[in-house]
C-alpha cells in the first residue's frame, strides 16, 4: 500500500528579494560617497601636474583647502575669507596638534596667493601641510 506519492523536485526558486535589498544598499553607499567626495574638491580648480611625486592617500580628518585662480578660498564647499580660515584653523589646531591640511591650489594661481594661504595656516598653528598634484595624462 502506497500512501504518499513522490513528485520530482524541480529547481529551487531564485530568491530575489534579499539580492535586491543588498544592491539598493550598495547603490546608496556609492551615491553618497560620490557626493561627499565631490564636495571636498572644488571642480573649478586645475591642480598642477608633475611627472614624479608620491601617491597621496587622504589622511583621516584632513582639511582640504581649495584656492582658485582669483585667490578665492573654498573649504567644505563654502567660500571663506582668510580671517575666517585663520579662526577655523586656530580653533582646530588647539585641539589637534598635528592637524593635516591638504592645499589644492590652481595651477594658474599666483604664487603670492598660495604663500599667503600657507602663512595663514602657519599663523594658526598648522604645520602639517601638503600640496595636491596630479600626474600628467598619458599621450595617445
Amino acid at each position: 500500500m502506497k500512501l504518499t506519492t513522490q513528485q520530482p523536485l524541480g529547481p529551487a526558486p531564485l530568491q530575489l528579494a534579499s539580492m535586491i535589498d543588498i544592491m539598493l544598499v550598495l547603490l546608496m553607499f556609492f551615491i553618497l560617497s560620490y557626493k561627499f567626495a565631490e564636495e571636498e574638491r572644488d571642480m573649478k580648480i586645475s591642480i598642477p601636474t608633475i611627472q614624479e611625486g608620491a601617491q597621496h592617500n587622504q589622511q583621516r580628518g584632513e582639511i582640504l583647502i581649495n584656492v582658485r585662480v582669483d585667490g578665492t578660498i573654498i573649504v567644505e564647499g563654502k567660500e571663506i575669507t582668510r580671517d575666517q580660515l585663520f579662526e577655523r584653523l586656530s580653533s582646530i589646531s588647539k585641539i589637534y596638534k598635528n592637524q593635516p591640511v591638504r592645499l589644492y591650489g590652481d595651477a594658474e594661481c599666483q604664487y603670492q596667493i598660495i604663500i599667503e594661504t600657507i602663512a595663514v595656516c602657519q599663523k594658526a598653528g598648522i604645520w602639517n601641510i601638503s600640496f595636491a598634484t596630479q600626474r600628467p595624462k598619458p599621450k595617445p
